[in-house]
């Protein structure tokens, strides 16, 4: 049986490449979020945006150690982008923030690049890829 986390991921993929087919490179990446989150509550799903997420570390708390742009019934990562060219550091900090979060699926989209599939990139932490 599937994981729920990979459907939320197909889906995803289906409403960035909608919404970047539609209003193509260009736009504030503030406004791709909104429209994206917009697009995923439509079909069901419980979405919140930039959601702080604390980090506990000997005894240390860190109330809002970073904030994740969109998480996706409780289970998916999406890191939205506006860039033209895809930088190595957004898989590796999204990474973390599933590692940190202990969630086991996220995205880096990035709405900036000619073609969404290039500008699409899937991080797994703990799923078969």
């Amino acid at each position: 049986m599937e994981p729920p986390e990979e459907q939320i991921m197909r889906e995803a993929f289906d409403v960035g490449i909608r919404i970047h087919r539609e209003l193509g490179p260009g736009l504030f990446e503030s406004v791709y979020d909104e429209i994206f989150c917009h697009e995923m509550r439509k079909r069901g799903h419980k979405v919140e945006r930039q959601k702080d997420v604390s980090v506990r570390w000997d005894g240390l708390v860190f109330e809002k150690a970073f904030r994740l742009d969109v998480l996706i019934d409780d289970l998916v990562i999406i890191e939205i982008k506006a860039v033209v060219a895809m930088n190595s550091v957004f898989e590796r900090q999204l990474l973390t923030y599933l590692k940190l979060s202990g969630k086991r699926l996220g995205a880096v989209m990035s709405f900036g690049m000619e073609r969404f599939v290039d500008g699409f990139r899937r991080v797994v932490n703990g799923l078969q890829d």
